[in-house]
């Protein structure tokens, strides 16, 4: 197996929020992760899905056999670069850009969707957002509406619409984040956004269980993605994910199966779960 990519500990982006300028790159996918068709002939609609885990899950879903389009915001360097991944796999991809935040626009996402590929089997949620703050009164109103209309918002309005062409053995993925179970000093918000995305991947698998319609959801712990420079300051990037147990941040690349697992028929009988890629850090739930 080969080793996973570890960046060094000064690495940071020349241009923060830019996958295409991150040093170094974030590993995607191992070179020697062989695809079995696992998930062959499915359609897949990945919102964040241009850069960091999104497309990591993107380019692993291509290599097991599915289409998948990809919601980004604005990156649009970044999305190319994602299509031209999956392209490679042999899948086709389809790139819409907009703002999440608007139930509109998620309504639209679907349609396109369907409108391109027939219909929707896979729904990752991973779309998000995040703003580093120590002193909770240094959080502004309008920063509590952005994470939460970024972060949560959009999981019940593109889940709403998708759920009207979801058929038995289709399947919810979302993406959560440890801190919504250990908490995080500096990301107040952003892990109360996420411990309501834990809740709602339990709530609604319960919900949809009869319908034969799973939902499980993926908590990484930290990992190098575009988020980390764009948001981060150089200190922090030096040290990141050094507290973990394993001493090292993950790459996208190890996150990227965990995904594949869940929308695969390997998980059948799971629902209501979330796992847990995060370095050994243990954590309820």
């Amino acid at each position: 197996m080969d080793k996973p990519k570890e960046f060094p500990k000064q690495a940071q982006s020349q241009q923060p929020g830019k996958e295409s300028e991150m040093n170094p790159k974030p590993e995607i996918i191992r070179d020697n992760y062989k695809g079995s068709e696992k998930l062959k002939g499915k359609i897949a609609l990945i919102t964040g899905g241009d850069s960091g885990i999104g497309r990591s899950t993107a380019v692993h879903f291509a290599r097991e056999g599915a289409n998948i389009a990809i919601v980004y915001y604005d990156e649009l360097e970044d999305a190319k670069e994602t299509k031209r991944l999956i392209r490679k796999e042999g899948a086709e991809c389809l790139l819409i850009r907009g703002d999440l935040r608007n139930e509109d626009f998620c309504k639209k996402v679907v349609a396109q969707t369907i409108a391109e590929f027939g219909t929707i089997n896979i729904l990752v949620n991973n779309a998000a957002m995040q703003f580093p703050e120590k002193d909770i009164e240094n959080i502004s109103t309008s920063q509590i509406h952005q994470t939460f209309e970024t972060n949560i918002y959009p999981l019940f309005f593109v889940t709403q619409e998708v759920l009207k062409s979801m058929q038995q053995g289709d399947c919810i993925i979302n993406t959560t984040s440890v801190t919504a179970y250990r908490g995080s000093e500096h990301l107040l918000d952003y892990s109360s956004s996420k411990g309501a995305i834990v809740s709602f991947t339990r709530s609604a698998a319960t919900m949809l269980a009869e319908k034969g319609i799973r939902v499980n959801a993926v908590a990484p712990g930290p990992v190098w993605t575009p988020l980390i420079p764009a948001t981060f300051t150089e200190e922090q990037v030096a040290v990141f994910g050094q507290d973990t147990p394993m001493k090292r941040a993950g790459q996208p690349s190890e996150i990227g199966p965990a995904y594949v697992f869940l929308a695969s028929e390997d998980s059948s009988y799971i629902t209501g779960q979330v796992i847990h890629p995060n370095g050994g850090e243990i954590v309820g739930g």
